[in-house]
């Protein structure tokens, strides 16, 4: 508080001589001004802790002063006390409306002012110091808030990915157990197909003339056809099975559980795994044709992270991109389409010690004020119900925060939106 210093304000040299010597008797510093003017200048240059202002004063008068400094935003909450020798209450009570917070009598008792200066400074110390410490706390209330949304995002996504894991890695689990049946068994069919065909001709050597009732069966049956056949059949199987089994894989790829370590992971097998599972959504429907999936890969080396972590940010991405594409579908003539197919083009690069994945959709695209809040949290544009506004934000976290990494968004409406995403190949640590 002495820090600062006191400006007193009089026309009147000996009653500027007097107070200013009864404050600095106190220890305070002075400064003085002898009219409106004065110090109005001085209050801008150098703004007090005080100002003890004479109202009855040549040009500018203390009411005046007053109002003006009042006015001035930097200035309005600096104390005003006026002195004046009018006593009545029409001047007190206008002098105070227009924001003096006291008033001394001339003549005044110089233990009268010094007290009525030591309250209002004390006011002003209390004011000031409980502002910083609402200022301070506020930030302090920002920051838990926000480390409590993080939090938040943690868990919503630790549960989500564990719920949608479990499921995943449960389906994969069913499926294993009776195609790993048919797998096996595929080429003991075949096996034994051969052997039959082999005894068949066997017969047909040795018993050249069968009987009419044999011979009549193997025209009904069409012994030629199934020996073409039945092996095209088999290897359907086969094909089926193995399509299967490169399915189970793929859901227990992207069903993969993190550990609190990161792994080495290749990311095309996450891509994969991640379009495998969103197949059905990339399927022609009523409204539209399919939605074609380009990719151009990279050669890529394995990058140390999480990997269920990344799989749900490609989820994320991916899912919104079908989305947008649908939205985008909504009006569009059969020309349209057939002059601007459905795609989404995914490409991988390695760019220095940074994996980059390029996910582009030719969807609906989005505005430059939706585009600068997609990774706000809890924001969101699909209607209610249908969006959290939680996907982006968790997903920015991910690469940026658990990765060390970058992602960014380009988009325009009714041209598409392109998602970039650099990861580094070596593990990052904080």
């Amino acid at each position: 508080m002495n820090n600062g210093f006191i400006l007193v304000v009089d026309d009147n040299p000996t009653n500027l001589a007097v107070i200013s010597q009864a404050l600095r008797t106190e220890g305070w510093q002075v400064r003085i001004a002898v009219d409106g003017e004065d110090a109005l200048n001085k209050v801008v240059q150098n703004p007090p802790e005080l100002i003890l202002l004479d109202v009855q004063m040549p040009g500018l008068d203390g009411f005046e002063v007053c109002k003006r400094v009042k006015a001035d935003k930097a200035t309005s909450d600096i104390p005003i006390i006026f002195m004046t020798a009018l006593s009545d209450t029409d001047s007190k009570v206008k002098g105070l409306a227009l924001g003096g917070v006291d008033y001394i009598v001339k003549p005044f008792e110089q233990q009268e002012a010094i007290a009525r200066v030591r309250v209002h400074l004390q006011l002003r110390y209390l004011t000031q110091t409980l502002e910083q410490q609402i200022r301070d706390r506020t930030q302090a209330l920002s920051q838990a808030l926000e480390e409590l949304q993080h939090s938040h995002l943690q868990v919503i996504q630790s549960e989500k990915m564990s719920a949608l894991g479990n499921l995943v890695a449960g389906v994969a689990h069913e499926i294993n157990n009776p195609i790993g049946c048919v797998v096996g068994n595929v080429s003991a069919v075949e096996a034994t197909i051969k052997d039959l065909f082999g005894v068949i001709d066997l017969y047909g050597k040795h018993f050249p003339n069968p009987g009419a009732e044999i011979e009549d069966e193997l025209e009904a049956i069409d012994l030629d056809y199934l020996r073409e056949d039945l092996p095209k059949l088999v290897k359907a199987m086969r094909d089926g099975s193995d399509r299967i089994v490169s399915i189970s894989r793929s859901l227990s790829t992207f069903s993969r559980a993190d550990t609190d370590r990161k792994q080495a992971f290749d990311i095309h097998e996450g891509i994969d795994s991640t379009i495998l599972i969103l197949r059905h959504r990339l399927k022609a429907n009523e409204h539209r044709p399919e939605i074609q999936v380009w990719m151009d890969y990279g050669t890529l080396p394995l990058v140390e992270c999480f990997p269920g972590q990344l799989n749900q940010v490609f989820m994320n991405i991916l899912a919104n991109a079908i989305d947008a594409i649908d939205e985008a579908n909504q009006g569009r003539s059969a020309a349209e389409l057939e002059a601007n197919p459905n795609c989404i083009k995914i490409q991988t690069a390695l760019s220095g010690d940074y994996v980059q994945i390029t996910i582009f959709d030719n969807g609906t695209g989005m505005s430059e004020e939706v585009r600068s809040r997609i990774f706000d949290h809890l924001y969101t544009t699909k209607t209610v119900g249908k969006g959290t506004g939680l996907g982006l934000a968790i997903a920015q976290q991910i690469i940026e925060e658990k990765h060390g990494g970058t992602i960014e968004v380009n988009s325009e409406l009714s041209k598409g939106t392109t998602f970039m995403i650099k990861i580094p190949v070596l593990p990052h640590t904080f």
